[in-house]
């Protein structure tokens, strides 16, 4: 291991591999374990309570109570807490992967951001994207993983779920609550939500009725 002007919070909670390289001016704080061929760059800071393992983490980056599995991460990116990548993901610079996102064999264009809730499978996302919370990347139908595209400068809203295999085109806008089925083209304007039915005054048929299988018990 490469040390130079290497902070060590807790060298007692923390394990770091003999093939692991280290660059200059990084801190890994306590409760740590750093493994296989990860390679460390300059300026890196490692919050506790990450495991990481024969990846990649990019200058300037920050790293919060994640665990990386043979991943990639580009300059000044932003992971966690709670964020897990896995299976080849390669998340360019400047992105913020955020707390319970987790991104799996896929590429996260520089500059864009899943901040929180987000599952993004075999998808390949372009530069300044914005993935909502609770977006799903439906990558599975039980038989084979699929593919989704995401060109540049998309906005996804929050939960939002792509079924692939999609294209969704270059500045396209998906409204909060929409299912997509089939690819957008560039610049498209996307909501497909089941309006709400109101029913006045019908709440206490609920909340304090006398039938035991329909009122809700405090």
């Amino acid at each position: 291991m490469k040390r130079a002007n290497v902070v060590i919070k807790d060298k007692s909670s923390v394990f770091i591999d003999e093939k692991v390289k280290v660059g200059e001016n990084v801190i890994i704080y306590e409760n740590n374990r750093i493994e296989g061929t990860t390679v460390i760059g300059d300026n890196v800071t490692i919050y506790p309570n990450n495991y990481i393992v024969n990846s990649v983490i990019g200058k300037g980056c920050k790293i919060y109570s994640s665990m990386i599995e043979n991943s990639e991460i580009g300059v000044c990116a932003n992971v966690g807490p709670y964020a897990h990548l896995r299976c080849s993901a390669k998340i360019r610079g400047h992105v913020r992967v955020g707390n319970f996102c987790e991104v799996k064999n896929s590429e996260i264009g520089a500059h864009s951001k899943l901040a929180h809730l987000a599952y993004v499978g075999d998808a390949k996302v372009g530069k300044n994207c914005n993935i909502g919370c609770g977006v799903i990347f439906v990558n599975y139908n039980g038989k084979v993983k699929q593919k989704t595209t995401v060109e540049d400068n998309v906005f996804i809203g929050s939960n939002v779920n792509i079924i692939a295999p999609v294209t969704i085109g270059e500045g396209s806008y998906i409204c909060a609550g929409t299912t997509i089925t089939k690819s957008i083209d560039a610049g498209d304007f996307v909501i497909g939500r089941v309006r709400e039915e109101v029913k006045p005054d019908r709440a206490k048929d609920y909340l304090g009725g006398s039938d035991e299988n329909t009122s809700v018990k405090k």
